[in-house]
């Protein structure tokens, strides 16, 4: 099955013109990444001049479509657009600027449109690839215009997983730590590329079989979070509550795997509860059962 561009949604076919504009700036000043003005928010976070342009021509692109629509925007937040629009574009310019900067060759661009509190479009544009995942809701997610399927793995031990290392000064590095000490325990192997937009787009393809990250925003989970479901998989915060986006955490895999991931991430959540561990001792007894049974 493929996504011809007569069965494109309109909004979709904008966000894509939008995505691969941006994905020209980028690819431009990569050639000469040297030379490129690179400022710092806070310790070990950065943007550059880059990420500004790259966000510019995102929202000057669909707000030229859509000028009644608010923006939510890693730079310039909801300084531009209606702000209180049922349609808002969550949009990440540049997912992975440190990346960038060094010319290690892992980051996107990342725009989601959320109507009425649900993300309904998605695009995760790898400019160094020119790989486009795409997504709208109800109608599968695709890369380049093949159909997105996540894994198939159903035993965690077999499984790669992405995840993000803590970078900011306050971060509980400790604590994080032990849980990556858990999780490669038990893996096949953990990854850290360094985009989580990219990331969550790669569980989406089955190209890794799960990801979490603690400390993020909107505009890094919007778009991948609709390409997940959208190919099978599920999406939430560490105790598997869906309702994760302003949550600053993130955990996504397909099925089986999000319910292992589950028992092994809940009580590293900052809104872990005694309820929360007992619905995960219920999910691992039926993953138990589900397995046995399948044997």
């Amino acid at each position: 099955m493929t996504a011809s561009s007569s069965s494109i949604h309109p909004m979709l076919n904008v966000a894509i013109k939008a995505a691969r504009s941006a994905g020209v700036i980028i690819n431009r000043a990569a050639l000469d990444v040297e030379s490129v003005r690179v400022s710092q928010k806070m310790a070990n976070d950065f943007v550059t001049e880059v990420d500004q342009a790259s966000e510019n021509i995102i929202i000057d692109t669909l707000l030229t479509a859509y000028p009644d629509h608010g923006i939510l925007a890693e730079e310039s937040g909801q300084t531009r657009g209606n702000p209180q629009s049922d349609h808002i574009w969550i949009i990440d310019p540049l997912d992975g600027t440190t990346n960038f900067i060094h010319g290690f060759p892992f980051y996107c661009i990342s725009i989601a449109l959320q109507s009425k509190g649900r993300i309904e479009q998605a695009v995760v544009y790898d400019p160094t690839r020119n790989d486009l995942f795409t997504s709208t809701r109800g109608r599968g997610a695709f890369m380049n215009d093949r159909r997105l399927r996540v894994s198939k793995r159903i035993r965690l031990q077999e499984c790669l997983i992405s995840t993000g290392f803590p970078f900011r000064p306050d971060d509980d590095f400790a604590s994080y730590l032990k849980l990556m000490s858990e999780v490669m325990k038990r893996t096949a192997g953990l990854r850290r590329p360094g985009a989580a937009a990219l990331d969550l787009a790669y569980v989406a393809a089955g190209f890794s079989d799960g990801f979490f990250e603690t400390g993020l925003h909107p505009w890094d989970m919007a778009a991948g979070s609709l390409l997940i479901t959208e190919a099978g998989g599920l999406v939430g915060n560490f105790t598997g509550d869906a309702d994760y986006l302003h949550q600053r955490e993130c955990m996504a895999a397909n099925p089986k795997i999000y319910a292992q991931l589950v028992t092994l991430l809940h009580k590293y959540s900052k809104f872990a509860s005694a309820e929360d561990k007992a619905v995960a001792a219920e999910l691992i007894g039926q993953l138990r059962k589900d397995l046995a049974d399948g044997e």
